[in-house]
């Protein structure tokens, strides 16, 4: 081969890694970007609940079995449209330290998971807005 042809090939290697390597770069910070994005989205439903619905709401009744565990109370309340993220529900659970009593309630889409855990908490009949069981 030539020396013009080895300086070709050298060169045209030079630029395919240079193109990799900003690929990888840009996927790196793609990838980072988004589970940067996510985790606080997370984070923010975790320490700052909202309701699903603001003003006039409607009114589900939500059954809590014996042995469920605060992501299986979050996957039924998601299901029912009274929370957004199960995930979220069950690290407060965790986080804040909640005891999920078993029971009947009556739960509304206007409050936010603090308030439905606060109802949860306390039982059916205890507070305003729980059905006894």
């Amino acid at each position: 081969m030539s020396d013009a042809a080895n300086d070709i090939n050298r060169v045209t290697t030079a630029i395919i890694k240079a193109s990799i390597r900003l690929i990888i770069y840009a996927l790196v910070i793609l990838i980072l970007y988004e589970g940067i994005t996510a985790g606080y989205q997370f984070g923010y439903e975790v320490f700052n609940p909202t309701s699903m619905t603001k003003g006039a709401g409607y009114e589900k009744t939500v059954v809590v079995k014996e042995d469920q565990s605060g992501f299986q109370v979050g996957r039924l309340l998601k299901e029912d449209g009274l929370i957004r993220n199960e995930y979220a529900f069950a690290v407060q659970v965790w986080l804040y330290e909640y005891e999920i009593r078993p029971g009947t309630y009556v739960l509304d889409t206007t409050m936010d998971p603090r308030d439905i855990l606060d109802i949860l908490d306390a039982g059916p009949g205890e507070k305003e807005g729980s059905a006894g069981s």
